[in-house]
């Protein structure tokens, strides 16, 4: 058998396929979308994550002339959904959340794919208002209260969260770390259910996101401290941890992306629609009523932010010995 030697006509019809696809490039995206892009938010519907995605979708589809299909691809801490998103076709139709804690659980081994470079970056949007809250018949009036009696009694204070690895997990977790006390961590399901917990009486105290929120404002739960930078507009007579002493702040900021190796002048649109998307008045009704602070960054930025996160991360994890937890 005589062995392939390509001719000059081979290597001719080579390069015209090769420049006839490189011509149709800039058509596909000039004509995109013509249809409806599908986001996959990886969180349950009604939720507040999904409540701020909706939003967005909503004004990022009218900038683009096309609707923007919300799919609620929910568990495994959201990694469910990056998975999903991780792995579509990158034709700019397939958008979706990405949870800033795929940086810790992608080193963990619960996603197969590597934040830094299987993502296409689009924007970060908002982060979470966490805080500590306790019930209001509690003992722990403060949060002085709570970790005196935490070095008292060591690891028998107990606290709710919504699952190991996760930001209230690892963020009450880092908190433990610098006041020098350990606590009695007791993982949920999710927020809803750690939050059930602690007004059920069964924990001491509940770490998460806004869900407290409502039942502060009812009088059925103490707030001790919030994680974030600076005090959430709702809550000002609440110190954040910082103010108190303990320099750990907690945000998770959330972002939107695409798979990886989706047409550049497709990326720029979607980048221009959810810039757009983020700062409209739609979606500051809806960060304002969940207590997410708006933290928008350009996609190249978010992308960025992701890296240094990871970095971050690879360290948080071998200090706070999160692989030996999961596997706990």
């Amino acid at each position: 058998m005589q062995p392939f030697r390509p001719t000059r006509r081979d290597f001719l019809y080579s390069s015209l396929g090769a420049a006839a696809l490189a011509a149709t490039r800039p058509l596909m995206a000039q004509s995109w979308p013509e249809r409806p892009i599908v986001f996959i938010c990886p969180w349950p519907a009604g939720g507040t994550a999904d409540q701020s995605m909706r939003a967005l979708c909503t004004v990022a589809g009218k900038v683009l002339g096309q609707s923007i299909v919300v799919e609620n691809r929910a568990g495994a801490s959201g990694m469910i959904g990056a998975k999903v998103l991780a792995s579509a076709k990158p034709d700019g139709y397939t958008i979706g959340q990405i949870p800033i804690s795929v940086t810790r659980f992608a080193q963990l081994g619960m996603l197969a794919a590597d934040p830094r470079k299987d993502f296409s970056y689009i924007a970060r949007t908002s982060g979470q208002t966490f805080g500590i809250a306790v019930r209001a018949d509690s003992p722990f009036k403060t949060l002085k209260d709570l970790v005196d009696a935490a070095k008292g009694r060591p690891g028998q204070v107990s606290y709710a969260h919504a699952g190991v690895g996760g930001a209230t997990h690892v963020g009450m977790e880092e908190f433990a770390g610098v006041a020098g006390i350990r606590f009695n961590a007791v993982p949920y399901k999710g927020g809803a259910e750690a939050l059930q917990g602690v007004l059920g009486g069964h924990v001491d105290a509940l770490a998460d996101s806004s869900s407290w929120a409502p039942h502060v404002e009812a009088g059925k739960l103490r707030l001790l401290a919030t994680w974030g930078e600076q005090r959430p507009p709702r809550f000002q007579n609440t110190p954040t941890l910082k103010e108190l002493g303990y320099n750990v702040v907690v945000d998770a900021p959330n972002g939107i992306g695409a798979p990886r190796g989706v047409d550049p002048a497709i990326l720029a649109k979607l980048r221009a629609a959810f810039k757009q998307a983020v700062t409209s008045p739609e979606f500051k009704a809806v960060t304002d009523k969940i207590d997410a602070p708006v933290m928008y960054l350009d996609g190249p930025d978010y992308g960025k932010y992701v890296n240094t996160v990871y970095q971050k991360e690879t360290v948080l994890i071998d200090r706070l010995k999160l692989r030996e937890m999961m596997r706990g």
